[in-house]
């Protein structure tokens, strides 16, 4: 039975794909549960324009991210942080507190998702910042400084 998919469906396809199943899993799973309808030629046609719409819309978020990235990767990014008389923080500086800096001095929103820190700043100096999504791979600076 040839169906159009609602949402992504595990070793069967992605949304608005159209793909033939069997007719016992179509019509008890996946029509009955709401991530299939049946695959008529409005339907398939209806389909295909959403399909065509979100890959383009996904291109169009890859090169921003893309744009992001190679922004980052030419900003130092400085975030200052209360320090006791030894110099070491009171807290340590974690994804957030990043992504606030990016978005306040280079402009850059970015999904918390991308950040891959292996754990929080805990200590006064700089950093590369690892940042990755899928494909895309680049690294910026933070400079961690005691506030004044």
């Amino acid at each position: 039975m040839k169906i159009v998919l609602t949402q992504r469906v595990k070793g069967v396809g992605d949304t608005h794909d159209v793909v033939s199943v069997a007719d016992g899993y179509a019509l008890n799973f996946l029509i009955r549960t709401g991530k299939a309808i049946s695959a008529t030629q409005v339907q398939q046609h209806i389909a295909k324009t959403r399909k065509e719409k979100l890959i383009v819309e996904r291109e169009v978020q890859e090169k921003l991210l893309e744009q992001n990235i190679a922004t980052l990767s030419v900003a130092r990014i400085s975030i200052a942080v209360s320090v006791n008389e030894k110099g070491h923080l009171y807290e340590a500086v974690g994804i957030s507190e990043i992504l606030s800096a990016i978005k306040e001095q280079a402009n850059v929103s970015l999904p918390k998702d991308m950040i891959k820190l292996e754990h929080p700043i805990k200590e006064i100096g700089t950093y590369d910042v690892p940042v990755s999504h899928g494909e895309l791979f680049g690294k910026f600076s933070i400079i961690v400084e005691a506030k004044q």
